[in-house]
């Protein structure tokens, strides 16, 4: 099928659509990738993602906290085995909610101003926590944190695939999972020098910079044409490409596409397959993230390290883990507009279950004093035991974690962000984008909450051994339900659902 991401579309009464012929097609293609400037692109990406960095800052701040706070001396701040688990856990229930929000603020401020908003309660949350004097400030720090988190994780993806080109739409659909490594990793290197009063301080930085710099960023193109400021759209992309590039037909195609798409999404037209089906892929591979158990194992990194005495110590062990996250997710990165989606994820999921199986029948079959396991110690106060390693087989917990995260951070991570915002219709865009984060962050929440009264009943490889069958049903899901996008615009990925021609991914 001929290319069709670059003049206006015309439909034909065979329902296909013609441009030029598929060779001359192809070569202005070429000819326009080759002519566009992506600094500016670069930067209005670099200025949204900073959201993701104080996401991932937040998502992991409990790792280095919750040992502090458990031997804190003040009963009103300290953490038992009863609160600490609502300590990790709340922030996702806040994510839920700031995703539940965003259906509404994606299509009402549009991505960018949603992206901003959020910086109002991040900055709040991150205040609460640096000045807690009780555990209910602690919470709703946390919750906070997580409400901005889920608006940021529901609004950036979107606002990145609509402003990018598919020249280098894959690499920069990888950039809030960078980002969010990165900011897991500043945490862990941080809270190797700093109080946790003062890592929440730091938090600060990241958010108050994003505002800062979105300020001289422009909006969504897409978002400028579904709300008819044509001129601002037209503006917008000019800005984005250069002004000397041929962006008046990228912009007539956005613009004959948005037209299509211009009404809102009924109850009744949700029967079509052209909406339902995207959603319900993107909606059932964000269940499917979660479900690996990556949220589980960022909180809790540190009291998992102590319960199998790693050799080192669990601190230096997390930014190390932290370290190897933010490469692999570089390599995925860089491989995505290359190698392609799909094989990525194939290759994710099996080393997810390759990890966790290690992990699972380590715990399973070594004695209790190489893996850390006492009777009656839980896996929150054995966070306070000093660790004991007795040989270098106690190095297995950590490389099955890092090559877990790399697995993770190759695949499942960053492309299940970026899938979600290619695949999902536009008049869809913003509220089904806001649904998915609202399934990720409620299935993050019942995981990281369950951890670990089922750890303390059942032993730590029991959910090892379940992430690891979840690892192979995303293997499954990804051969049978997912599509190829590498090198589409969206336009095409739409016309792909609409018609289900696989003609248009080819």
């Amino acid at each position: 099928m001929e290319r069709s991401d670059r003049q206006p579309l015309v439909r034909s009464p065979s329902s296909s659509y013609r441009t030029f012929p598929e060779s001359t097609a192809r070569r202005l293609d070429k000819e326009y990738l080759r002519s566009l400037h992506n600094k500016r692109l670069y930067l209005a990406v670099f200025a949204a993602v900073l959201g993701n960095f104080s996401f991932g800052f937040a998502l992991v701040y409990p790792s280095p906290v919750i040992p502090a706070l458990e031997a804190h001396p003040s009963p009103a701040l300290r953490l038992d085995q009863h609160t600490a688990p609502w300590f990790g856990s709340v922030f996702t229930l806040g994510a839920a909610a700031g995703g539940l929000s965003t259906m509404l603020l994606n299509d009402c401020l549009g991505r960018k101003l949603s992206i901003m908003f959020s910086a109002l309660p991040s900055a709040l949350g991150y205040a609460l926590l640096a000045g807690a004097q009780g555990l209910w400030m602690l919470l709703l720090g946390r919750v906070l944190t997580g409400y901005a988190g889920g608006v940021t994780s529901a609004s950036i993806p979107v606002y990145i695939s609509e402003i990018s080109h598919p020249g280098v739409r894959g690499m920069l659909g990888a950039c809030p999972q960078i980002m969010a490594v990165l900011g897991s990793l500043v945490l862990y290197a941080l809270g190797l020098l700093l109080d946790w009063r003062w890592l929440a301080v730091a938090g600060e930085a990241p958010v108050l910079a994003m505002v800062l710099l979105l300020c001289f960023m422009p909006n969504s193109p897409r978002f400028l044409l579904s709300q008819g400021k044509e001129e601002e759209a037209l503006g917008s992309l000019c800005w984005l490409r250069g002004e000397d590039t041929d962006y008046a037909r990228e912009y007539e195609q956005i613009k004959d596409s948005v037209r299509k798409q211009s009404r809102r999404v009924s109850c009744a037209e949700l029967k079509d397959p052209f909406l339902y089906k995207p959603i319900l892929i993107a909606g059932v591979m964000r269940f499917l993230q979660q479900l690996s158990g990556v949220t589980c194992i960022l909180v809790y990194l540190q009291p998992i390290f102590k319960k199998t005495s790693v050799i080192l110590k669990p601190e230096y062990d997390a930014a190390l883990v932290g370290l190897v996250r933010l490469s692999a997710v570089a390599i995925a990165a860089v491989s995505m507009d290359k190698a392609g989606r799909k094989i990525l994820l194939f290759v994710s999921a099996g080393v997810m279950l390759v990890s966790n199986l290690t992990m699972g029948l380590y715990i399973h079959f070594m004695p209790a004093s190489h893996n850390g396991t006492v009777a009656n110690t839980t896996l929150v106060s054995s966070a306070n035991l000093p660790a004991e390693p007795t040989n270098y087989i106690t190095l297995i917990p950590l490389l099955a974690t890092m090559l877990f995260i790399m697995g993770y951070a190759m695949g499942w991570g960053p492309i299940t962000w970026l899938l979600m915002s290619e695949i999902l219709p536009l008049k869809a865009r913003g509220v089904a984008s806001g649904l998915c984060v609202v399934v990720s962050w409620l299935t993050a929440f019942t995981l990281t909450q369950f951890f670990l009264p089922v750890v303390n009943a059942f032993g730590l490889e029991v959910p090892f051994l379940f992430f690891a069958v979840i690892s192979t049903g995303n293997i499954l899901f990804t051969g049978c339900c997912v599509p190829e996008t590498k090198g589409r615009s969206l336009e095409q990925i739409e016309a792909f659902f609409r018609t289900g021609r696989r003609s248009f991914l080819r």
